[in-house]
């Protein structure tokens, strides 16, 4: 498992530079963006990323590295929001998004890391199409909780169906990586 903690903390490492790049040339504009706006980005994402992998041409010459990293991207912009509100403005610096950011991917590992204990890392005998079934899934049932404004009865909140997607789409990044070496 310790290799999977690195793997884990050099793909996380990947998307928070991308988020801190894009920070430094938007500030956290995201901060507007309501549940359901940052739920069908990620939708979008997955969308294309089934596209992808189900059609032999492809137009756009962006892989599925960059789709699974916006996943991972806007899933923790959404544990944030949740944990925040949503803003009508900017209101807070790029340096208070960065260390939620950071916080917000460690509660992602550590979940990793439990959920790995329990269930043996069985996620590295998936196919990277079935990862993209199990967010999109993850996607359709927060969807689902959003359209019930947040009523549950039995099922986990939108901040584990949020850790999930980001977990999954690590998991994607690490088999994809593997696949190339």
């Amino acid at each position: 498992m310790e290799n999977t903690l690195n793997q884990f903390q050099a793909v996380i490492g990947v998307c928070k530079s991308l988020f801190e790049k894009k920070l430094k040339d938007y500030g956290p504009a995201w901060r507007i963006l309501r549940m359901p706006s940052l739920t069908d980005q990620i939708y979008i994402k997955v969308a294309r990323i089934r596209s992808l992998q189900e059609k032999e041409v492809q137009k756009i010459d962006e892989g599925q590295e960059s789709e699974f990293i916006g996943i991972i991207n806007y899933s923790i912009i959404a544990l944030i929001q949740l944990e925040l509100g949503i803003a009508d403005q900017l209101d807070i610096s790029n340096e208070k998004a960065i260390e939620l950011y950071s916080h917000k991917a460690e509660l992602a590992q550590q979940l990793m890391m439990d959920k790995n204990h329990d269930y043996g890392e069985a996620w590295r005998d998936m196919r990277v199409s079935s990862i993209t079934d199990m967010i999109l899934q993850k996607v359709l049932r927060v969807k689902q909780i959003e359209d019930n404004k947040g009523k549950l009865l039995v099922s986990e909140g939108l901040d584990a169906n949020y850790l999930d997607m980001v977990n999954y789409a690590v998991f994607a990044l690490i088999l994809l990586g593997e696949d190339k070496s």
